[in-house]
């Protein structure tokens, strides 16, 4: 189908609303806890598509891509401007024959007349008119010109003449102009003469801005003599655009035939527009047009393979919309999908894949704003990174997502334990229940939730909705550090993601529900660092080896020294204690461990436990007769250890950490 070239206001208050940057946040959380590239987890996230919370599927680019190569394939199947020049000799050739018999006929009723001079006449006339014929151009635009100038026998030849000129003026104005249909059709000489006098001023104001002069005529002006063929437009600006789009589009119908083909169909277009006095004025226009609108593209191939014909109106039609496809595929087909999609023409996807693919391009696009204009990421030179806004939600929806599990766990049921602290002073303050929590109902608060829900009278009947409960401020603080395995293993097999994850859950956990507390996070492999808990989810492994626990257990010690009340170390690790520092601080590995490692990772061990820190482990998907160590360490140090498959890691060290918690 044609495209119909207008302007308007995009709602963009339609569908997809609910998709804002918490939303992008909460999907890019485990693609980039795996991967530490935010750039990369943006990239993936809107290549596949993804699905949100409440079940509405958003495609990912690719498959848009792929919808517009589809697309692409039907729209070359139905163009064809070489079908229709072939289509158009052919009709000029049986224009042709029915002349030549109308000649022949007059030829032998003469002859049968017996009349030798009326014989002579029109043998003169026919020899005149096959000399008239035979020195006619081959090629179809020429020979349709010079037809111009010549007079037929046939009376009913020279009707089909005028009707196939007049359908190719109609065709080769609508190439290039949306006006009124019923004056393309059949232009008068004013008509053309007002056509004329548009294009030039359009020129002539081109030609002006681009040297920085006044507009005369002013855009006003131009608008109140020529409105009419740009309706909806309302600059200078839109203008341009409506009429270079056409005319790139025209460009692009030439192009994708061959050499000779490409030829035929200009001069054939050329000499309409001489025909009709505008040759000029188009030329100069086009050439306008094409220095005003450099990002378009005038060079484009498309491959226009149907077969039958069809307009050449129709035909450059499909193949500006062949141009705006490959230009989407292009956008959508970047490496770094998020630089790409900003770019990508929202109209045009509309024109060309739908209503509901433009809807949902412009949510992922309305989301990556939001994403940076609402403090969630910011630009690192050529790296996208979270700020430490962005760093919190993560961890907020981390959490939220291990509560989840943990409800559902039928493993954890024995480990989990209601209770409310009371060892602490009592705050003015409450919150909404959470089921697995014991009641201790702030009475005026839950009534007023009730009351609020159903409205005044009695009796006021409670919902679990309604329920708030008292919190209880700690007398003493708290200290934990969480360390966590870096070392190679914890990549390959796939531990890492799920101990960031944890780590961020519950460091959100502890900033918001326990601002007192001390909370710390060390990293160890063949070292132990302390990490920024802002820099956990972009960590990544470096391929080094060793898993330096003994390190780990002083660094934390070291971060703690001066907290008071109790302190614990979260210790997650897949494997035993490969590496320690030696006397001059260098590390050193050695697998299997050899017994100086195992016996000064103890002897930090004990030191812990001497100051009083108590350590949990959580051993991830480790053998126990295999590995004793994390064994012993709970029976020298009096922690807890946990052996847990990945999956449940952050159900078991939430579960443990809010239970010890709310025991203190």
């Amino acid at each position: 189908m044609p495209v119909r070239y207008g302007f308007r206001q995009w709602d963009d208050g339609e569908d997809y609303d609910d998709l804002d940057a918490d939303e992008l946040l909460r999907l890019l959380t485990d693609e980039l806890m795996e991967t530490g590239d935010l750039d990369e987890a943006i990239d993936r996230l809107l290549q596949d598509g993804f699905t949100t919370e409440d079940g509405t599927r958003v495609d990912g680019l690719r498959d848009l891509m792929e919808r517009a190569r589809q697309r692409r394939r039907e729209l070359e199947e139905q163009a064809d401007p070489d079908g229709e020049l072939q289509k158009y000799r052919e009709r000029l050739q049986m224009i042709e024959e029915k002349e030549q018999r109308s000649l022949e006929e007059l030829m032998a009723e003469a002859e049968a007349s017996g009349d030798e001079r009326r014989s002579e006449v029109t043998r003169d006339l026919v020899s005149e008119k096959s000399m008239q014929r035979e020195l006619m151009p081959d090629r179809l635009g020429e020979r349709l010109g010079a037809y111009q100038h010549y007079d037929f026998v046939s009376s009913e030849a020279r009707e089909e003449y005028e009707e196939m000129m007049q359908e190719l003026r109609e065709d080769v104005l609508t190439t290039y102009f949306e006006a009124n249909k019923d004056f393309l059709s059949n232009p008068d000489p004013e008509a053309l003469a007002r056509m004329r006098a548009m294009m030039d001023a359009l020129s002539t104001m081109i030609e002006q801005d681009r040297r920085g002069e006044p507009l005369d005529p002013s855009f006003e002006n131009f608008m109140e003599n020529f409105g009419d063929f740009f309706p909806g437009a309302e600059s200078l600006e839109d203008v341009i655009r409506a009429m270079a789009e056409r005319a790139a589009a025209a460009e692009a119908m030439f192009n994708s035939l061959s050499g000779e083909q490409q030829r035929e169909l200009r001069d054939l277009f050329g000499q309409m527009m001489q025909d009709m006095d505008l040759g000029f004025s188009m030329s100069r226009l086009v050439s306008n047009l094409r220095q005003a609108t450099p990002d378009l593209d005038w060079n484009g191939q498309p491959r226009l393979r149907g077969q039958g014909g069809g307009r050449f109106a129709d035909a450059a039609d499909i193949a500006g919309q062949l141009n705006e496809l490959r230009s989407l595929e292009e956008f959508m087909g970047q490496a770094n999908a998020a630089q790409g999609l900003p770019e990508v023409d929202i109209d045009a996807v509309r024109r060309n894949l739908g209503p509901d693919a433009a809807k949902q391009v412009e949510a992922l696009q309305r989301a990556l704003r939001q994403l940076r204009d609402g403090g969630f990421v910011d630009r690192n030179g050529s790296r996208t990174e979270l700020t430490a806004k962005g760093v919190r939600q993560i961890g907020q929806h981390a959490l939220k997502d291990l509560f989840k599990q943990l409800r559902r766990s039928t493993t954890l049921g024995a480990h989990r334990e209601a209770s409310v602290a009371r060892g602490g002073d009592r705050e003015e303050s409450s919150k909404p229940w959470e089921p697995g929590e014991a009641l201790s109902l702030h009475l005026p608060k839950t009534l007023r939730n009730a009351v609020f829900r159903q409205g005044p009278g009695t009796p006021v009947t409670l919902h679990p909705d309604d329920f708030e409960v008292e919190e209880y401020e700690a007398v003493r603080r708290s200290a934990t550090v969480f360390a966590i395995d870096l070392s190679l293993s914890m990549a390959m097999r796939g531990n890492l993601a799920p101990a960031k994850k944890m780590t961020l859950a519950l460091t959100s956990l502890i900033r918001s529900r326990f601002p007192r507390d001390f909370v710390a996070v060390v990293g160890f492999g063949e070292t132990a660092e302390e990490i920024r808990i802002e820099d956990i989810p972009q960590l990544t492994i470096d391929y080094n080896y060793g898993t330096n626990l003994q390190h780990a257990l002083a660094l934390s010690r070291h971060l703690m020294r001066n907290e008071k009340g109790e302190r614990q170390i979260v210790v997650v690790t897949d494997g035993e204690p490969t590496a320690h520092l030696m006397a001059n601080g260098e590390p050193f590995f050695s697998w299997p461990p050899v017994p100086e490692t195992l016996q000064l990772t103890m002897a930090e061990v004990l030191r812990c436990t001497k100051a009083g820190i108590t350590i949990n482990t959580f051993a991830l998907d480790i053998e126990r007769s295999q590995f004793p160590f994390v064994e012993q360490i709970s029976r020298v140090n009096g922690g807890r250890t946990f052996y847990t498959s990945v999956d449940e890691l952050g159900s078991y060290v939430l579960d443990d950490f809010v239970r010890h918690r709310r025991a203190s």
